[in-house]
């Protein structure tokens, strides 16, 4: 996931950003089911901080936002 990837190297360690479904042109359902690994297990080079920001779609909540801090110099 190169953009992902681009997203995360363009910042610092220890800065707090934010990446969302729209960021990588994916459909909130597949978002959710990523953010899901990440707040479980963290991201590459970065962990979840906070409550990640949901949406409604067809009557399900799905997570479509979430805060995050870079843990690592390299991605």
């Amino acid at each position: 996931m190169a953009k992902l990837e681009d997203i995360v190297r363009r910042q610092k360690t220890g800065a707090t950003f934010v990446i969302s479904a729209q960021m990588l042109q994916m459909t909130p359902r597949d978002f959710d089911a990523l953010a899901q690994v990440w707040d479980d297990e963290g991201g590459p080079g970065f962990n979840v901080a906070g409550v990640p920001f949901r949406v409604v779609v067809e009557g399900e909540f799905l997570i479509s936002r979430v805060t995050v801090v870079r843990t690592t110099a390299e991605v």
